[in-house]
Formats: structure tokens, sequence, C-alpha cells
């Protein structure tokens, strides 16, 4: 360890050019230093978690065409739906499985879209279930 007793007793040295800083100000000069910026949100994004879509087995391909076939027989009623659907990350491979409740307001057949009255658009082919409220 270190001996520091020979200079124990000596004053404290006060500058007679300079002014005092105060605490405030010197811990200013001790703040953090971005040497590598963009480091964090490059740490953040690695560990996002994703996950990899599961692919659907035929019987759960005919449940859901049976549900989609009835939801649109009732589009003209505007029912309440509750859709779970895969939503591919823009950033990396994977994505997310979502769930969403909202009133039905229609199937846009060119676009392939479920549309709802919110103005919430899901992708038929991203479904992979669904239920009527």
């Amino acid at each position: 360890m270190y001996d520091f007793s020979d200079i124990m007793e000596h004053p404290h040295h006060v500058s007679g050019k300079r002014r005092h800083m105060p605490i405030e100000e010197r811990a200013v000069q001790f703040s953090a230093f971005a040497a590598l910026t963009g480091y964090d949100e490059k740490i953040d994004e690695t560990a996002r978690l994703t996950v990899f879509r599961e692919a659907m087995s035929e019987d759960d391909i005919a449940e859901l065409d049976a549900a989609f076939q009835r939801l649109l027989e009732l589009e003209t009623e505007h029912p309440t739906v509750t859709v779970t659907y895969f939503q591919p990350d823009a950033r990396k491979s994977g994505g997310a499985y979502v769930t969403f409740t909202g009133q039905f307001r229609h199937y846009d057949a060119e676009r392939g879209k479920l549309c709802f009255t919110d103005r919430t658009e899901i992708p038929g082919d991203d479904i992979v279930s669904f239920s009527m409220l």
C-alpha cells in the first residue's frame, strides 16, 4: 500500500491567479465522453429479441379459413374481432406475434388485408388466428 504520511500535514494549494472552481462546475468537466457515438443504440438493437415465424399445420390453416369465411359472412355487421398475426421486424430477421382487437370494417381482396374501423390494416397472409367477440 502507499504511505502518504509525509504529505498529510502540508497545506492545500490555493492558486493566486485563478478563482476557486465550485464543485458543480468541477463535476461538469468529468461528465461522460461519448467516444463511441451510436454504440449504445447498437447494443440495444442487438439485445432486442425477435422470434421466427412458425409454420402452420394443415388443420390450423383449415380452421383459420373457416373462421375467415364466417367473418366475411358477418362483414356488414362489423363484428369485434381479436386477431393474432406475425409482424416482421423492419431491421432484423424474425419479428413478433401481435394481438389486436378492433371492429372489423371489410376485407380488401385486392390488397389482401383486413381493414378495421380505426384504420388498422392487417395483411391476411400474416394472420395466425382470430376470434369474433
